[in-house]
Formats: C-alpha cells, sequence, structure tokens
C-alpha cells in the first residue's frame, strides 16, 4: 500500500488565541542584516514517545525563539494562504535563496516530487531563512542546509515509549506497543520515500540524545546550548562575529 503523506501527529497543542502557523513559544528576532539564512535553525526529529513534543517546547522556551509542531508545518503546507503570507515576510534575496535550495535538491532528487512535499519543502526553508525557529518532525533537518542547521534526534528504550504513549493516550500498554511500532514505522518509511534517508542513521544529525538517560529539562538544555553555540559560528561566518 503506498504511504500516506500524512502520518498519525504526535503533538499537544498548547493553548493559544493564535493561528495554527503562529508558534507556540517564542517571537522572531528582528529582521537580520546577515546572509541567508539570517540565523540558525533547529530541527528535531524522535521516536514515538520519546517525549519530543515537550523537549522541542522547553528548548524553545530557553531560546526564545518560536518552536513549529509537525502539526503546524503540515498546516502550512496545505494551505495556500500560508505560503503566500510567508513569502511576502522574506526578503527578495531570501525568496530567492529558498527557491534555488528547492530547485537544487529536487535537481539532485534528493527530494520527491510530490506536490505536497514540495509544498512542505518550501515551508520548511522559507522559516529556515529567517532563522531563529525550532521545527519538529517532517524531515525538516534533511530539507535545510547543514551549516545552519542543528539536526537533534530523540531516542528512548522501547519499553520507556511505549510506557509514555500509554500514560499519554490512555492506552493499554499491547495498545500502546503496537501504536508507537506504527508511528516509527510511519515516519521512518516517509523519510525513505521522500527524502531517500534512514530515521535511524546516527551520522545524519549532529546530536543524538537518550531522553529517558537525560530527562526532558536537560535534552532542552543540551539542545539550547548547543544552538546558540552554533548560532554564534554561524554569525561569525557570516560575518557578524
Amino acid at each position: 500500500m503506498p504511504t500516506p503523506y500524512y502520518d498519525e501527529i504526535e503533538t499537544r497543542v498548547f493553548e493559544s488565541d493564535e493561528s495554527p502557523m503562529h508558534g507556540y513559544r517564542g517571537v522572531l528576532d528582528a529582521p537580520s542584516a546577515l546572509d541567508v539564512p539570517a540565523g540558525l535553525t533547529v530541527a528535531i526529529s524522535r521516536e514515538a514517545g520519546a517525549r519530543g513534543t515537550t523537549i522541542g517546547g522547553r528548548a524553545g522556551a530557553k531560546l526564545g525563539w518560536d518552536v513549529y509542531s509537525q502539526e503546524m508545518l503540515e498546516y502550512g503546507a496545505q494551505t495556500p494562504a500560508v505560503h503566500g503570507e510567508m513569502l511576502e515576510k522574506l526578503t527578495p534575496t531570501a525568496r530567492e535563496w529558498v527557491d534555488e535550495q528547492l530547485a537544487q535538491m529536487q535537481a539532485e532528487r534528493h527530494l520527491s516530487q510530490h506536490p505536497n512535499i514540495l509544498d512542505l519543502a518550501r515551508i520548511v526553508l522559507s522559516l529556515g531563512a529567517q532563522g531563529n525557529v525550532l521545527l519538529l518532525g517532517r524531515g525538516a533537518g534533511f530539507l535545510l542546509p547543514a551549516r545552519s542547521t542543528l539536526h537533534v534526534r530523540l531516542v528512548a528504550p522501547l519499553p520507556d515509549r511505549v510506557a509514555y504513549m500509554s500514560q499519554w493516550l490512555r492506552m493499554t500498554d499491547e495498545e500502546a506497543t503496537v501504536e508507537v511500532s506504527k508511528r516509527d514505522h510511519g515516519r521512518a518509511e516517509f523519510l525513505a520515500t521522500h527524502f531517500h534517508r534512514k530515521a535511524n542513521d546516527v551520522h545524519l544529525y549532529d546530536m543524538l540524545l537518550n531522553t529517558s538517560l537525560l530527562g526532558e529539562e536537560r535534552c532542552a538544555d543540551l539542545i539550547a546550548a548547543a544552538a546558540r553555540g552554533k548560532g554564534a559560528a554561524l554569525l561569525a561566518e557570516n560575518g557578524g562575529g
């Protein structure tokens, strides 16, 4: 059976009066005179039940950045009005950069030609052009340049992930085991089909964090510290440091 474009969403939508694409923490920094991308992006990949949404939210709060969940990225990819709004916020140079990045990935066949995937890529690249954002899921770390992206993978032992999923979704352990397996498989198939990548290839990430051993707060601290360090290096590279 063909892989559906969207798998089931593992996310908690924080209470907000804002529209889904506004993020749930922080505000974007003022426009920068730096080269595109203007700042660093944190992209988080996670195993099902590894508490990626919670940790991403905490890391975003520590950095003061907007956090875009999987649901928000999917909403943006499916809503033409959001495309136009985001492009309007970009400088002409940034819009050109987005087009160039997308064209290069298509030419190198690193990206499927599915229309929804191309829309998703444009949303992610537009956010990456602004920088100082944290993106959860949807292969964001494979769409953005390595030099301006902190690509993080969150993992945890299967029993811990099953226990978390059971508690979160109020399932039996047996039901949660099936749910974790289904989500892991769906995400792996999504990356393999549309990005030609293996989710469990540790060499694809800047950081690999075991959330069970480190805990949510320490993982968020480590992500924020690494983002500040890599962001400072990007600033210096762009002539701002």
